[in-house]
């Protein structure tokens, strides 16, 4: 088949702990999709979508080592191989099970690596995934701001948080390959930058201008750069786990997704203490940077914002953003994705999910009661104008899809053979790993 660009949504299914613990946020239950799923996936369809970010959840599916529940999985899965939607999935949303407690554990990395890999062997036809979302987000609010999971705000708890939810995800992408040697991996990390607000804070936004880059320079096998490598090593990483991350050669596998928000961008003051700065740079300028580091291909996996009182705003954003991914495309940047997240309405992300109050946030293609939004109808709009000019006309490169029914074709299994030769092959084992180590 032909290149296709990936015009995508997602199903929210963020499932974090706060109270120290004693309650979960399920957004899936929250948003109602337990029970409206085959609605939700007939709305994917109106939409003219075929690429959705979605995964089962993980604290109702994973009960033990070795031990799961997929008799959600299987429904709604089956249900997209019907529908031959491909699934971005998401295996690990901001949560873990109760028995594994939270991401100071440091049995996670490798029980979520099993758990990724009983996933590929149940739904082989999957090739598409997203072990762990936003690892430097998951790691920043658990561990660095106190809200979720194990609710810390210190460096050491940070750094442990980040070291093992990376490594998780590393584990993860290699235990999938053993299944699927063509899998994809679209890394879903949020792209920040930190503006200093007067020359006294210039020195904190440049740490912090660092540290964004961490999950993903550790997931990429990047050298981090002195002051980062120090801080590191500072709070609880060993030599032998930094030398892990640097023998890390999954970059071939990768499409380095990025999400955007209103909200990432941020004023650091001399003190260290940062507030939202509203969209300075915006997706384009940002995305570059991101880029300009890493040397992938890119997939915009994340962005909306509320529909206020005027009903257009949200519209205007999409135009905004779509305007941006053009503009990173035109400069040469392999684009080959674009998502508005989430299909429907959230629950209580206006206080980052760290408070239970039943609110929606009117943020998707759909209300809770899955009526269109104006963005709605713009995005379906949008995919249709694009859909088939960006293939024609893309600068980005092919990317190797098998859609959910191809996956037994004679053609896709001989992508997965030649795949899987290719990754044995010691001649060329050392050029298709290398990566820019340049800080």
């Amino acid at each position: 088949m032909g290149p296709q660009f990936l015009f995508a949504t997602g199903i929210e299914n963020s499932n974090p702990t706060i109270q120290n613990g004693r309650h979960r946020v399920d957004e899936l239950e929250k948003c109602n999709h337990y029970q409206l799923w085959q609605k939700d996936f007939d709305l994917v369809d109106e939409m003219g979508i075929k690429f959705l970010r979605y995964g089962p959840p993980i604290h109702t599916t994973f009960l033990g080592p070795g031990k799961y529940d997929w008799s959600f999985a299987d429904v709604t899965f089956q249900d997209l191989l019907r529908r031959n939607i491909a699934p971005i999935v998401d295996l690990c949303h901001f949560g873990v099970p109760d028995w594994i407690g939270n991401f100071q554990n440091p049995d996670f990395p490798v029980l979520f690596a099993q758990y990724a890999k009983a996933f590929a062997q149940r739904f082989p036809w999957v090739q598409l995934y997203t072990p762990v979302n936003e690892m430097y987000i998951c790691a920043v609010f658990s561990a660095r701001y106190g809200w979720w999971n194990e609710q810390l705000s210190d460096d050491r708890s940070f750094v442990n948080a980040l070291k093992y939810i990376v490594k998780a995800n590393v584990l993860a992408m290699a235990a999938i390959l053993e299944v699927r040697p063509d899998a994809i991996f679209i890394q879903s990390e949020s792209s920040e930058y930190f503006h200093a607000e007067n020359p006294a804070a210039i020195g904190p936004a440049e740490t912090m201008n660092s540290e964004r880059f961490l999950s993903l320079d550790l997931n990429y096998g990047r050298r981090v750069n002195s002051s980062m490598y120090e801080f590191l090593m500072d709070n609880g990483m060993t030599r032998e786990e930094y030398h892990f991350f640097l023998s890390t050669k999954m970059k071939r596998h990768c499409i380095m997704g990025n999400d955007y928000y209103y909200t990432n961008e941020h004023r650091v003051r001399a003190d260290g203490s940062t507030s939202a700065s509203g969209e300075v740079f915006g997706y384009h300028v940002i995305t570059t940077q991101y880029h300009d580091r890493y040397r992938l291909p890119v997939m915009h996996t994340e962005t909306n914002i509320w529909q206020g009182p005027n009903g257009d705003e949200a519209v205007n954003w999409l135009w905004k953003e779509w305007a941006n991914v053009l503009r990173v495309r035109n400069d040469g940047v392999p684009m080959v994705g674009f998502t508005w997240y989430s299909l429907t309405d959230q629950v209580d992300w206006d206080s980052a999910l760290r408070e239970n109050n039943g609110r929606m946030n009117p943020v998707g293609l759909y209300d809770l009661d899955r009526n269109i939004r104006p963005v709605g109808q713009a995005y379906k709009q949008l995919i249709a104008d694009w859909s088939q000019v960006l293939p024609a006309q893309s600068v980005c490169l092919q990317v190797p899809i098998v859609m959910p029914r191809e996956s037994n074709e004679a053609w896709a299994k001989e992508q997965k053979a030649d795949v899987k030769a290719a990754s044995a092959d010691t001649s060329t084992a050392q050029a298709n790993s290398s990566t820019v180590d340049a800080a």
